[in-house]
């Protein structure tokens, strides 16, 4: 058993300058994919919960829904390329605007992605 803890210890004294640069910023990176993880559900049990409301009053004949239109209003509004199509391109584009605002003037937030990926992943 002691052979193994040295080896642990000597993988982690090897790695330590790599840990302590990922340190900080994949901690941050995993907190707040962990927060995106549970804003997400919650976001979509609501717009799922919507979208079945509204389907059943346009079931009954209570109001009319454009989905054509609203399909195309959406993406008219998020799409970042311009090329009418949710593509990506355009989840790339969003993400470089998030890790932008979530690591402005952190030190060393070189492992966010990983973390906050990580966080989304198993958060």
């Amino acid at each position: 058993m002691t052979e193994k803890k040295d080896l642990v210890e000597e993988a982690i004294e090897k790695a330590k300058p790599i840990l302590q640069k990922l340190g900080f910023g994949a901690i941050m990176g995993y907190c707040s994919g962990i927060a995106m993880h549970k804003v997400g559900k919650v976001l979509a049990v609501t717009i799922g919960v919507g979208f079945i409301g509204i389907q059943t009053i346009v079931s009954f004949g209570w109001i009319e829904v454009d989905w054509v239109k609203l399909k195309i209003d959406f993406i008219q509004k998020v799409d970042t390329t311009g090329d009418g199509l949710l593509s990506a391109d355009d989840a790339k584009v969003y993400w470089q605007k998030l890790k932008n605002l979530l690591t402005n003037k952190i030190p060393s937030a070189g492992g966010f992605s990983m973390g906050f990926l990580y966080g989304v992943r198993y958060g």
